[in-house]
């Protein structure tokens, strides 16, 4: 084992008996105090007598999860060169080829065929046996779920039914400790881990609420987790993760140079380098949501949930369940990855195309699985793509009818509502699934700004004003009478747009809905002829 994971292990694996702590040498304000190496006398004093009992040696001892504590970070990251790749500080960094097999056709509650023996002898498989996501699989890691402390969340009736005509019921997966749903599939995905392999740790190098959550139940479960970032990305974002307890490591300009280093460390020092991926034991704890709507909603006609792993695994429960329960995808306009998949009928890793990462963190991230591709094609019955205007104003509805904050791979399924996109669901009970709400502050304030914009709340014109007095005291009085809301106002005199012996004023104005913001365009239009509408 590496000296990073022996002191990660040492400190998350001790069960607070009464033995009183060893203590520990006081440093010197010139002397440099390094975690990794300890003195002679420091190792030998630190470690355990075997002899002196019965039971299972210190090192041995299992690794418990659903531990509720919390661990500071004890390795700066100044000390890359204890790792063993002191040479790539230079950021010279060899890029690791990995080769992925495709798993076999999807078999849903079907189980593996023994081998066939043939004169008392039985031939060796030349292939690993087929990776494939079964009922079985999902309903045992609900249990495992349940007893690590995962929460159950709810799916409550929303206030935005009666507006849109159905009886709209929203999964509110935000709710979880890191925002988002990928809590389940990672939680399980860590629990089916060997021992040895969690006293090794793992490693994760993307910005996205997989890692987040990989970063929060590893420390919950004294696994070591690192995390490989660029030395670019969001100081609040770091913040987040050092706070979890992962120790945090800034490498690289961009997220391939993360990654390729964090490949690195995982094959030097024995770390398992985790990347979003569709293996059957993430898509089963991913796939509990399913069966947690089934229960929570009586009765129910459709759900729809966001494109990726997270509809695969809602699809294989919810279609086991009940086979008459619409399944609707939904992803972005910009990224139709799955859409297109399916007209191609054959998973496509990568699209030749440009859509905005800050707005689509995670369905960006990573490509289109296999499996994720066949249980699509097999088990959703509907996949649609929404505009970015559309999920921003989905957004906004969220905030104001539902009093809280999502992203926009949140408001996927709200927005394909609201766009008018699936007609067929008028007066029929719907379930949606709110994946995730981790979004900058700042971000979400463009967001904001920009769907009042898209909502026809935010308008903003230009007038010319005759250069009389009381002109321009009149415009306010108008605006006022119109229970409008003046944002801003910019009155030019000189400007080379405006004729002669007038001043052009621009506005930005606030109204309440679309009604009010059409007859304030009537009223205006009416008195000033030189009035413009500037383009949203």
């Amino acid at each position: 084992m590496n000296f990073a994971a022996q002191f990660f292990y040492a400190n998350f694996t001790n069960d607070g008996s009464a033995t009183p702590k060893e203590t520990r040498r006081s440093f010197n304000d010139s002397e440099e105090y390094d975690p990794f190496w300890q003195s002679t006398e420091q190792r030998s004093s630190s470690k355990p007598d075997c002899s002196s009992h019965s039971g299972p040696c210190h090192k041995e001892r299992h690794i418990g999860n659903g531990w509720a504590g919390r661990h500071s970070t004890l390795i700066c990251p100044e000390r890359l060169k204890d790792f063993g790749v002191e040479e790539y500080l230079n950021g010279d960094v060899k890029v690791f080829k990995t080769t992925v097999t495709e798993p076999a056709e999807v078999q849903l509650m079907s189980t593996p065929k023994p081998s066939v023996k043939k004169g008392g002898e039985s031939k060796s498989a030349s292939k690993p046996p087929p990776e494939y996501l079964r009922f079985e699989d999902i309903s045992a890691a609900a249990f495992k779920l349940q007893q690590s402390g995962i929460q159950k969340t709810p799916c409550t009736y929303s206030r935005l039914s009666k507006q849109y005509g159905m009886e709209i019921y929203l999964k509110k997966e935000h709710l979880h400790y890191t925002g988002s749903v990928k809590e389940r599939g990672v939680l399980y995905l860590l629990s089916s881990l060997k021992q040895e392999q969690q006293r090794n740790g793992v490693i994760v190098a993307t910005d996205c609420n997989f890692s987040m959550a990989v970063a929060y139940h590893a420390v919950e479960m004294r696994i070591p987790v690192f995390v490989i970032m660029p030395v670019n990305s969001s100081p609040p974002r770091l913040c987040i993760y050092r706070d979890y307890g992962a120790m945090v490591i800034s490498y690289g300009s961009t997220a391939r140079d993360s990654m390729n280093h964090a490949r690195h460390l995982a094959k030097e020092n024995g770390y398992l380098c985790l990347e979003e991926e569709d293996s059957s034991v993430y898509l089963a704890g991913l796939g509990t949501v399913g069966m947690e709507i089934y229960e929570q909603v009586p009765k129910l006609d459709a759900v729809i949930v966001p494109a990726g792993g997270l509809l695969a695994g809602t699809a294989a429960a919810i279609k086991h369940l009940n086979p008459r329960i619409s399944v609707i995808g939904v992803e972005p306009e910009e990224f139709a990855l799955l859409l297109q998949s399916l007209q191609t009928d054959s998973p496509i890793k990568d699209l030749s195309c440009n859509p905005n990462k800050k707005l689509y963190r995670d369905l960006v991230n990573h490509s289109l699985g296999t499996q994720t591709f066949r249980l699509a094609k097999n088990m959703v019955d509907k996949v649609i793509s929404v505009r970015e205007a559309d999920a921003l104003v989905a957004m906004l509805r969220f905030q104001e009818y539902e009093r809280s904050t999502i992203d926009t791979e949140g408001a996927m399924g709200l927005a394909a509502i609201l766009a008018g996109q699936l007609p067929e669901l008028k007066g029929k009970r719907v379930a949606v699934v709110v994946s995730s709400a981790n979004m900058e502050l700042d971000l979400f304030l463009q967001c904001v700004e920009r769907a009042l914009v898209l909502d026809d709340r935010i308008s903003r014109f230009t007038v010319q004003l005759s250069d009389w007095p009381g002109d321009m005291a009149k415009l306010l009085e108008t605006l006022a009478r119109e229970d409008v809301r003046l944002l801003d106002v910019c009155h030019k005199r000189y400007s080379d747009k405006a004729e002669l012996f007038k001043a052009q004023v621009e506005c930005v104005v606030e109204t309440r809905d679309k009604s009010q913001n059409g007859h304030l365009r009537q009223t205006l239009s009416d008195r000033y002829p030189s009035l413009l509408w500037l383009d949203r």
